[in-house]
């Protein structure tokens, strides 16, 4: 079975695992006082072009969501986020048992869009009632999107301002980031993302890390962030295990380097799926393809290939995801592309 249903199916880049065993009998201090962590921060802030920066390394991205969007809200605000945003649909109610409400508004290829929360606050504070609500107290938007979509910076800066109208920090969730900025044609940037974005993360659990994300908070952190992280669990002992994944990834531009495997990677997915007549359910510039198959041909392709069912399309029709990795193998994509072309009947 060849599997292309996620980017975290491998473990992590060597180079991680070499440096892991390099330095596995060095003492260190815990929590993320360690000499790996201090230089995976400073080279992230380097990236970002924003020496001021906090940054904080958290072990995976729900728990990142929820960590920072709990500690940023009051008990009486919720997080405004597109409907399909990951914090209203594969967190399990993470957000809620914070006791925050995900408050899900309408997407425009999986983005949300400035104008619609605009509309959205100004109805909210002209409502006599609204003191009886939850009130809107977050943005929070995925960059790549759940549908592989990429914001401008232009949609970034109108959100930015959008938020600073209602005064709402803005959360860039950034799991799958380094294939965003890898992708072809974005014009965003990390510079961009600490400029426009009040936090945000850098995803290393989906780009090379064996887990880990880096969260950034731009102009400082919430006080007594790091007590917050340990008060939901998320604090490790043995803080190093994400300084060194996160020092080796920031080092000679390797983030940025093997991201670029997963989208060369997805766009062959993507040729294959579309030179043999299959529309597509989202245009994305990124590593996560959307065919829309037969399911009489799914089921052939399901015994060989491992692929995430997204939708149901019509009676006969199902949307799926194929996605790229950092790790994706070319002989595994021709493997793809023959048995796609073989239920095509081509040689």
């Amino acid at each position: 079975m060849l599997y292309f249903e996620n980017d975290y199916c491998e473990g992590a880049h060597p180079a991680i695992l070499q440096k892991l065993m390099e330095t596995n009998f060095e003492k260190v201090p815990g929590y993320g006082t360690d000499p790996y962590c201090a230089s995976a921060k400073e080279k992230i802030c380097a990236a970002c072009r924003c020496p001021e920066a906090d940054v904080t390394f958290i072990s995976g991205g729900t728990q990142t969501n929820a960590i920072v969007i709990a500690s940023m809200l009051h008990r009486w605000e919720g997080v405004v986020a597109a409907a399909t945003g990951h914090v209203n649909g594969h967190e399990a109610g993470a957000i809620e048992f914070t006791g925050h409400k995900v408050i899900g508004l309408p997407q425009k290829n999986g983005k949300l869009d400035a104008a619609t929360v605009r509309d959205f606050c100004a109805t909210f504070y002209a409502d006599g009632n609204h003191d009886h609500m939850v009130f809107p107290g977050m943005v929070y938007v995925s960059h790549p999107t759940e549908y592989g979509t990429l914001y401008t910076k232009a949609e970034l800066e109108a959100l930015h301002a959008v938020c600073q109208e209602y005064k709402m920090p803005l959360f860039v969730d950034g799991a799958r980031l380094g294939y965003g900025l890898a992708a072809d044609g974005t014009d965003v940037t990390l510079p961009d993302l600490a400029k426009w974005a009040d936090v945000f993360y850098i995803g290393g659990t989906k780009v090379g890390a064996l887990c880990g994300e880096a969260v950034v908070f731009p102009h400082g952190a919430p006080a007594h962030f790091m007590t917050m992280v340990k008060q939901q669990g998320a604090l490790l002992a043995k803080g190093r295990l994400l300084g060194i994944q996160f020092d080796t990834l920031f080092t000679d531009d390797l983030y940025f380097k093997i991201a670029r495997n997963a989208i060369d990677m997805a766009f062959q997915i993507r040729d294959i799926f579309v030179s043999n007549g299959y529309p597509l359910l989202f245009d994305s510039p990124t590593n996560q393809q959307y065919p829309i198959i037969p399911d009489e041909e799914l089921a052939i392709l399901g015994k060989e290939f491992g692929y995430e069912y997204w939708t149901r399309v019509d009676e006969t029709h199902s949307g799926v995801r194929f996605c790229g990795s950092w790790a994706t193998k070319q002989e595994n994509v021709d493997a793809l592309r023959a048995a796609v072309n073989a239920l095509k009947g081509k040689r």
